[in-house]
């Protein structure tokens, strides 16, 4: 019986820090990592102050843990969905497809968490912008790893870096562009065709096209 109170309590811990990172994750989309506070979230979901500090103890490991939610949500909306379609042009386009759905559905409600933290947090040297570099680093290595699995393929013909980058910039560029205009549909349509427009550069002309 003893055993059961105790893994109650352990699950009732856990729900409630998957709720806080939830509201966390969404307020930083928004207000960035700086706008979060204990006393903040510990009023938006009427829990006390000191029940939240004993989960995190600081702001830094609360930015911390938000950024590793956000990354958590970020693999389940784009990453997983793409890497289920087979290597090669396909995976190439379904990453940035699934990337451009993402930021126009706002899995978070500020665009893409990770544009507006890393902007928040670039020129600030600490574990908090370590981290965010980290995160960049490993997104940026996806992009590589299914451009290179093109190539091997003979599916593109590119310069991987150099592609992965373009390509991670037709991504950041609809998603501020969708935060300041309303007209979503021709911006994530234009940034598609700039996609399209790309990989068709890149890719012989006998390979079939996903798009």
């Amino acid at each position: 019986m003893e055993t059961t109170r105790v893994d109650g309590r352990l699950v009732r811990g856990d729900q409630t820090r998957r709720a806080v990172l939830r509201r966390a994750v969404d307020i930083a989309s928004v207000d960035g990592l700086e706008g979060l506070s204990i006393g903040r979230l510990a009023k938006d979901l009427e829990i006390s102050k000191s029940g939240l500090f004993a989960h995190f103890g600081s702001k830094e490991e609360l930015q911390l843990a938000t950024i590793r939610a956000a990354r958590r949500i970020y693999a389940d909306a784009v990453v997983t969905p793409a890497f289920a379609v087979p290597p090669g042009l396909a995976r190439v386009w379904a990453l940035g497809d699934r990337w451009l759905d993402y930021s126009r559905e706002r899995v978070f409600p500020g665009g893409c968490f990770f544009a507006k933290t890393s902007h928040e947090f670039g020129a600030r040297p600490g574990v908090v912008r370590d981290y965010l570099s980290e995160v960049n680093v490993e997104w940026m290595g996806l992009i590589e790893q299914t451009i290179t699995e093109a190539v091997e393929l003979g599916e593109l013909a590119a310069d991987v870096p150099a592609l992965a980058f373009e390509l991670n910039a037709f991504y950041d560029s609809a998603n501020l562009a969708s935060l300041l205009r309303d007209d979503h549909e021709t911006i994530y349509g234009q940034a598609r065709e700039s996609i399209r427009t790309r990989l068709n550069s890149a890719a012989p002309a006998e390979i079939p096209r996903p798009w």
